[in-house]
């Protein structure tokens, strides 16, 4: 295992004991935390102020989410690996992480040394996913995320629509386009998703897929 001797880490969690469970251990371990945050905006002054190496974040947190957090950083354009601890083992959280380009992300169930192993991964410039997630549900993250980055920003506003269950015609309403031009968009939509050309193949195919779609 890598030496953690010298890596700076942030971490936040708004439950008071994980968190002072996780930089327990991190310290235990060696890596040099150098901030804490109980909510996500602190998290975000934090890793923009320090620059650390590593920032391990809980999804759920008052004022921005883990998620929220990961994203700012990205347009920041800051080189802190972020890592994900989470209860959700569901498929579109691990799109959106994905779609993220987040490095890491752990199940809070997780032992603490596959932290040490997540950020050792992620330090090597590799991704590393929890080992508690089963690989159906990863590879169904990878093949929804696969396809609809297929799409462009007008097919993928669309296809929330279709998703939410509205008609072309109220699509086309709420676009302020012609019921044609959304009619257009669903053919072409459909053939990027590789659907079978039936009426319904894609309203069927957006509502199983609603809790992916609407998290891309």
């Amino acid at each position: 295992m890598m030496s953690l001797k010298n890596l700076r880490a942030v971490v936040a969690d708004d439950h008071p004991l994980l968190l002072q469970g996780l930089e327990d251990t991190l310290k235990k371990g060696g890596v040099n935390v150098v901030g804490a945050a109980s909510d996500g905006s602190t998290a975000l002054k934090l890793i923009t102020d320090y620059h650390p190496d590593v920032a391990v974040l809980d999804i759920e947190m008052p004022y921005l989410t883990g998620f929220a957090v990961a994203e700012e950083c990205r347009k920041k354009g800051l080189l802190t690996k972020v890592i994900i601890l989470s209860y959700h083992k569901e498929a579109e959280f691990i799109v959106q992480a994905k779609s993220l380009h987040i490095a890491g992300y752990l199940l809070k169930e997780d032992t603490n040394l596959e932290i040490f192993k997540c950020i050792e991964k992620v330090m090597q410039g590799e991704f590393y996913y929890s080992p508690s997630i089963l690989h159906k549900d990863l590879n169904t993250a990878n093949t929804s995320l696969e396809k609809l980055e297929l799409l462009s920003p007008s097919e993928r506003k669309i296809l929330k629509l279709i998703a939410s269950q509205l008609s072309s015609q109220a699509i086309a309403d709420k676009l302020h386009v012609s019921e044609r031009t959304i009619e257009k968009h669903r053919s072409n939509i459909i053939g990027k998703l590789a659907l079978s050309g039936h009426a319904n193949s894609l309203s069927l195919w957006a509502v199983e897929q609603k809790a992916v779609i609407m998290s891309f």
